[in-house]
Formats: C-alpha cells, sequence, structure tokens
C-alpha cells in the first residue's frame, strides 16, 4: 500500500478508535472448520471470501481487526497473498490491522520481521504486531524502533491466557538488583519503552494479558497501568471470560483494554445479519 505521509502514533490513533468504538477488537481466524462452516472453499479463495465478510461487518462498528497469520499461512503463498488483501482491505474500510503472529527474534532478524510487518508500504505492513519478548526484551528493540519510525505498535506477550505459560511467566528472577516475575519485568520495560509516548493517551508499545489471568497481575504486584500500555486481552466470550471478570480483572487498568473476540463473533455467521448482531451485542456488553 501506499503512504500518503507519516502515521500519527499508534498508541493516539487507536486510543481515538477506541474513544469512538469502544474495546472490541474482532479476530480474523479462518479455522478450516469455519471455512466449511460457513460454505466457503478451503483455499486462498475462501479465506479471502471470509476476510472481506468480516471487514464490512466490523467496519464503523469497531476500531480494530485481528488476523491470525497462522492460520493463513498454513495455505502457503496463496494464504499470505489472500492476508496481503485483507490487511489491505482492512485499512482502507478505516480499520486499524492487528497482525497476530507472535514474531520473535534477535538483531537484524528482529528488524527483518519488524519490516515486513510495521512497514505500511510492504505487502503485510499491518498497524501492530504481537512480538514474543522469550529471548529477552532487548530482543525487541529493532522491533521498537520500527514501531516508532512507521507509527505503529507492538503488543509483547506477558501474561497470557494459557496455563503453561504461568510457568515461565510468574517465575521469579531479578531484574535491576530487584526480585520480579518474569511478566512483571516485561512491564516495567515496556513502560520504559512508552517514555517515547509520554505525550500520547496510550503508548504504542502494548502487551498481551490474557482475559482469565489479568487478576494474576494484581496478585504478584504488577502494575499494568504504569506506561499506558495497551492491553491486548484475549480469552473474551467463547474462552470463558465474561465481561464482569474483565473489569475486575483489570481493576484500574480497565481503560486500556482491547478484548479480543475471534470464534464468539465468528460462529455467528455466515450470514452478515448475524455477524453484525454478534459485533453490537459484544460491544454492548463491553461498555
Amino acid at each position: 500500500m501506499s503512504s500518503a505521509g507519516p502515521r500519527p502514533p499508534f498508541g493516539a490513533r487507536l486510543a481515538r478508535a477506541m474513544d469512538r468504538y469502544g474495546q472490541l477488537c474482532v479476530g480474523i481466524d479462518p479455522h478450516p472448520g469455519m471455512l466449511k462452516d460457513w460454505g466457503l472453499s478451503d483455499d486462498g479463495a475462501g479465506l479471502q471470501e471470509f476476510g472481506a465478510r468480516i471487514i464490512e461487518a466490523s467496519a464503523d462498528r469497531v476500531g480494530v481487526v485481528k488476523p491470525q497469520v497462522a492460520f493463513f499461512e498454513r495455505y502457503g503463498i496463496a494464504g499470505m497473498e489472500a492476508l496481503a488483501q485483507i490487511i489491505r482491505t482492512a485499512q482502507q474500510a478505516g480499520l486499524l490491522v492487528l497482525a497476530d503472529a507472535k514474531r520473535g527474534d534477535i538483531g537484524s532478524t528482529m528488524a527483518a520481521y519488524a519490516e515486513a510487518w510495521l512497514n505500511p508500504e510492504r505487502d503485510f505492513g499491518a498497524d501492530a504486531l504481537t512480538v514474543s519478548p522469550y529471548l529477552g526484551y532487548g530482543s525487541l528493540d529493532p522491533a521498537a524502533a520500527a514501531a516508532q519510525q512507521y507509527g505503529a505498535g507492538l503488543f509483547v506477550l506477558a501474561l497470557t491466557s494459557n496455563p503453561e505459560g504461568q510457568q515461565l511467566q510468574l517465575a521469579q528472577g531479578h531484574s535491576d538488583g530487584e526480585q520480579s516475575t518474569v511478566a512483571g519485568s516485561i512491564v516495567t520495560q515496556a513502560a520504559s519503552s512508552n517514555a517515547v509516548y509520554q505525550d500520547q493517551p496510550l503508548g504504542s508499545i502494548g502487551l498481551v494479558v490474557g482475559a482469565t489471568t489479568a487478576h494474576l497481575a494484581g496478585e504478584h504486584g504488577i502494575d499494568l497501568t504504569t506506561g499506558s500500555p495497551p492491553l491486548l486481552a484475549p480469552g473474551y466470550g467463547a474462552q470463558g471470560a465474561t465481561a464482569q471478570q474483565l473489569r475486575s480483572g483489570f481493576g484500574p487498568a480497565w481503560p486500556q483494554v482491547l478484548v479480543s473476540s475471534s470464534r464468539g463473533i465468528l460462529r455467528a455467521g455466515p450470514r452478515q445479519a448475524d455477524l453484525i448482531s454478534a459485533i453490537e451485542s459484544s460491544r454492548s456488553d463491553l461498555q
């Protein structure tokens, strides 16, 4: 896609979108079974149609859509071509696109991932990208630099909803001479990364904190408000978390939360009216 000029910081753009449309983010997760349920072909054309229907239902109703990259990669070149088209179509419809790719590497390799996913001139130029800090938070520096350069954002895995993640994320360690959990250290370092965005309503370096694990932050002394990071919360709806659990679990950080819902909305399809109804219902529930 072509860029008309430098984009404002992602955090500022996300804050505007959330102010206008609320805190719901709609996932674009083309499971093979979902394609079959929707009567779509199990190929690139089916993926494009699936994405187009979700974008049509989401535009002017939510601010953000989140394609799950793995479900496109499994189709090879055809899948990635479909993903590139979906990203462009969503952005043209006024939606922010969060590419859920969970990239993480070191040095020039991390810089290459960041260029591929955050540069708006590239085929997969999304507005934000999920990244993994578990090669050391400093390994994300090239991605953070690219995010600042391109007005893009990152969502750093911090306290995820999968139970096995807690073995690592809640392990105790030492950071700057102080004992903390691994997740707590990530949150602190993300706050430092957001110092360059301190004049914005939200930082551009966000965190992934599961809807079903947010309460663990408070239990382990982790302040999710520090640095004003946007907080991506998967786990709402089909995965079991309710809106009330989200509000309670995130506490004072609730205004920063972008709530992701995929299956909870997608299983309402394929009729457009049913998708819209599911989106509107979730938006209302989260208000």
